[in-house]
């Protein structure tokens, strides 16, 4: 695989790549499907790039309509036939197996996730990976204790799983779902994004040396077309997605008035609000976290930063130095901060945006220094003078660009945060312990947290409010779209 050197001018530190020799890729990929490796029945194929240098990693399965139907076959017939036989502690100890065999594989995993998605080493191996082990021994963990998550009730699974992956954290995200419905009793077939599917299908190896029984994971490559057949299918009782709020509007068309369940984690537009009385160097160093580590390329991402007056002009100096030292470039160079765009057409949208901020003469600032590959990186922007009402303001970018605005009183800090037709996540910044817990009973948000941002725990619930989703995943809460309540 090729190697490069970092991007930027300013980079403090010699590159530090990991080496790609951990991953063993295929030349081609097949679906998934009763525990076997099958052709696509139209015997098609899409190659997978690196993003961060255009080179083709291997090829996947491009699957069909009738692709689908087999593999929602071979998880209902498993389901039927072999898993709801299993007992929970059987259960348990496959899901125990195959989070061990994860855990073990970490480098493997971080190294191949970062080649697939553009994300750096750093952020794979420190966040996603580890926290994907995390939550499957956490539903591991239920899977024979379920009369105590639903105290003085009685439950039983729902059947067949449709689960549908984002582009971004593809490995978190088919963890955070697949888990819980396999803890509960279901079997799953699991679609994955078009572009980043290769942890996934390694995933499935896993499973197999784990040792689930035939049909009970199944997977499925390709476009929009498989997620919408996966979605449409009538042998399908609950559907799972991850991604924009107009495909989630799409899929809710589709299911209504169907037997199906489903949980929708949608867009964000999330604000980090730092009062005048917060810890300024650790707020900064949050919102920075929050923002620019993963490219902003997450739903949560806190892209909207709400700074009271009194602290804004010193904050943003801080925020200006502290962004000027972020290194771009390649993702697995241990010594980057901020990885690769995930595709051109993610990059153009991105600039859409930046050149409508143009056109509303706000304030565009950068990092100086050029990219000498410009091709799919970009710097850091900060946007500031900024209204309410703009569509920088109201839309979800997906990449770099933090905007800035400034307020007087709580109440205005709440309405600012509120004022858009997301709640996915919120962070607030203060030193008064009263003061956040009153701002954040008054945020319409899913998930707030308080003098820090993006730190998660598989015990505690995460879903959003408005149009940013439908449901939640994680802790107890993450289990109920998974069960059907009987009594």
């Amino acid at each position: 695989m090729k190697e490069f050197s970092a991007f930027t001018e300013s980079t403090h530190f010699d590159p530090s790549i990991s080496s790609s020799s951990v991953v063993d890729l295929k030349a081609q990929y097949q679906l998934y499907i009763s525990g076997k490796w099958v052709e696509p029945l139209a015997r098609q194929y899409r190659d997978i790039v690196n993003p961060a240098t255009g080179e083709i990693l291997t090829s996947v399965a491009a699957s069909s309509v009738a692709d689908v139907d087999r593999a929602v076959h071979a998880a209902r017939v498993a389901y039927k036939g072999v898993w709801s036989d299993y007992q929970p502690l059987q259960r348990a100890k496959l899901l125990y197996k195959l989070a061990q065999l994860l855990e073990e594989h970490t480098e493997e995993f971080a190294v191949l996730e970062s080649l697939n998605t553009g994300e750096t080493i750093t952020s794979c191996r420190t966040s996603d990976i580890p926290r994907a082990v995390r939550e499957i021994f956490y539903n591991a963990g239920w899977a024979d204790k379920l009369e105590y998550a639903f105290a003085g009730r009685s439950v039983r699974p729902l059947g067949v799983c449709g689960l549908v992956l984002p582009w971004d954290s593809p490995l978190l995200m088919a963890a955070r779902k697949m888990a819980p419905a396999l803890a509960c009793g279901n079997t799953v077939v699991i679609k994955s994004a078009e572009t980043t599917p290769l942890t996934l299908l390694r995933l499935a190896e896993l499973a197999e040396e784990a040792g689930f029984p035939a049909g009970v994971i199944n997977i499925v490559t390709g476009d929009e077309k498989v997620g919408e057949a996966l979605v449409a299918s009538k042998d399908v009782d609950k559907v799972s997605f991850t991604g924009s709020t107009a495909v989630g509007k799409r899929i809710q068309a589709v299911i209504a008035g169907t037997h199906k369940r489903f949980t929708l984690e949608l867009g964000g537009k999330s604000a980090q609000i730092v009062f005048d009385d917060a810890a300024i160097d650790q707020a900064v160093e949050g919102v920075v976290k929050g923002m620019f580590f993963n490219q902003g390329q997450v739903c949560c991402a806190g892209s909207r930063l709400l700074l009271q007056e009194g602290v804004s002009e010193v904050f943003m100096e801080k925020l200006k130095e502290r962004v000027s030292q972020l290194s771009v470039g390649n993702p697995l160079d241990s010594n980057v901060d901020i990885g690769v765009i995930h595709t051109e057409k993610q990059l153009e949208k991105i600039q859409l945006f930046i050149q409508q901020a143009e056109k509303e003469h706000c304030e565009i600032w950068s990092a100086e220094g050029d990219l000498s590959k410009p091709n799919q990186w970009m710097k850091p922007v900060i946007i500031s003078e900024v209204s309410q009402s703009s569509m920088i303001i109201q839309e979800e970018i997906f990449g770099p660009v933090l905007t800035v605005q400034t307020f007087r009183t709580i109440d205005e800090a709440v309405s600012l945060a509120n004022g858009t037709k997301f709640g996915l996540a919120a962070g607030i910044w203060t030193e008064k312990g009263s003061k956040s817990l009153a701002v954040a009973n008054k945020l319409k948000a899913g998930v707030i947290w308080s003098n820090c941002y993006s730190a998660f725990d598989s015990s505690a619930p995460f879903g959003g409010y408005k149009q940013s989703g439908i449901g939640r995943k994680g802790g107890v809460q993450g289990l109920y779209p998974f069960v059907e309540i009987t009594f």
